[in-house]
């Protein structure tokens, strides 16, 4: 029992030192998994408009809003993820990351 808490603690230690860049990965992730589900909804909401709004509507949602949400989540959950402790971390990720695989096989 002791080597596998050594082990997660060393692998948090590790994961530390890359949080930005794993928040980075979870919200691309989740972008990747839950933006089909957003662009559908907005083309139901503006379905009824002229193309070009339509147009201009999805390219703000797909630069401005996408944008922003990688710009902003990230350090938020940088700073979230760096509230775990050593034991919690590593086993936290894994899960988040099992999760986001196992969602993206059922679609």
């Amino acid at each position: 029992m002791d080597l596998l808490l050594d082990f997660l603690v060393t692998l948090s230690r590790w994961c530390r030192g890359h949080l930005d860049e794993i928040a980075l990965a979870l919200v691309a992730a989740l972008l990747v998994l839950f933006g089909p589900w957003l662009n559908a909804w907005l083309q139901h909401r503006v379905g009824g408009l002229n193309f070009m709004f339509r147009t201009l509507l999805f390219v703000a949602l797909c630069t401005l809003g996408y944008g922003m949400l990688i710009v902003h989540a990230t350090p938020w959950l940088t700073r979230g993820l760096a509230q775990l402790n050593n034991h919690l971390l590593a086993p936290a990720l894994i899960l988040v990351f099992v999760c986001i695989g196992g969602i993206a096989a059922r679609r």
